[in-house]
């Protein structure tokens, strides 16, 4: 079996209340399953009710050694890291990858940053699991047992990766937190500050760097894809590192997903707002050629 678990959804912060019920009010936390093989992206607050589980059935039945990929280092992508359970239970393996933006700074500091005593009252140097850090860039990973993971840097304002995970000839891709490419160059000849050649390197290069991201999502039987904004929100968030619903169906569809799901719901957004926005993207999207849309929510388990 490989398949994907959705344990938190949100993008930006946690927001619980009544409005939030259906589809959830974590912040970003998959839990992804080959076979008996366990991975984590990304430590939201998600990830303390993943931890319960994994404490309830993993740990009894003797399963300790997890893999985790960070997307970025955004606090919505880290918070939950304190609150999961098995990191105090000895004989935890961890395996924690992921981007970093400065130098000087590793992912270890930054998630141990987190447990300090100005901020929670057990310190990293405390933790009973083991844990191992890897600073990561665009590569490819074996796994073991046959599961592959593939890199790709993706569009957001501090380093952010993209995953592809390949097991048994199927793929699982996660793109969150990503803004497609645009050119930043004034196009308008009247433009005060129009320079052509410019204006043609930048339309080539942004057009390069999108058809880099169609080809790391292609053929993939899941995509798990940013989709915080419609589209007339999208232009007014330009630079925030987002993508809207219509980006992410025109991508699905140039690269042939088979199911794609929308994610990193925005904290405002209610669960009658997803619904709707949910069956108005399915009428839209239809045909053999089109991916199956799917709306996110806490829960959910997708068999790829």
């Amino acid at each position: 079996m490989f398949s994907v678990c959705f344990w938190g959804v949100r993008g930006s912060i946690p927001c619980p209340g009544r409005t939030t019920v259906e589809f959830g009010g974590n912040t970003s936390c998959l839990e992804i399953r080959a076979d008996k093989r366990l991975v984590i992206v990304d430590l939201g607050t998600g990830l303390k009710p993943l931890g319960d589980r994994i404490m309830q059935y993993d740990m009894k039945e003797g399963r300790k050694d997890m893999d985790i990929f960070i997307s970025h280092t955004h606090w919505d992508h880290i918070m939950g890291f304190p609150m999961f359970t098995p990191i105090f239970i000895p004989g935890t393996n961890l395996r924690i990858r992921g981007p970093v933006s400065y130098n000087g700074e590793t992912l270890a500091s930054i998630i141990g940053d987190q447990l300090s005593y100005r901020y929670w009252p057990v310190r990293q140097s405390e933790l009973a699991a083991h844990i191992e850090y890897e600073d990561l860039k665009e590569t490819t990973l074996d796994l073991g047992r046959g599961l592959t993971v593939i890199t790709k840097y993706l569009n957001h304002p501090i380093l952010c990766l993209g995953y592809r995970f390949e097991y048994q000839g199927k793929s699982i891709v996660t793109a969150f937190d990503h803004e497609p490419f645009r050119n930043f160059f004034p196009t308008d000849p009247e433009d005060p500050s129009y320079n052509e050649d410019a204006a043609l390197e930048g339309e080539a290069a942004a057009k390069e760097e999108n058809e880099k991201i169609l080809r790391f999502l292609n053929g993939a039987d899941i995509l798990i894809h940013d989709a915080q904004y419609t589209a007339v929100e999208f232009e007014k968030h330009l630079g925030w590192g987002h993508s809207s619903y219509e980006y992410t169906i025109e991508a699905a569809c140039q690269a042939e997903v088979k199911k794609l799901v929308f994610y990193h719901h925005d904290p405002n957004r209610t669960d009658e707002e997803l619904a709707s926005l949910t069956e108005k993207y399915r009428n839209e999207t239809q045909g053999e050629s089109k991916p199956e849309i799917i709306m996110a929510r806490e829960g959910l388990t997708i068999e790829a």
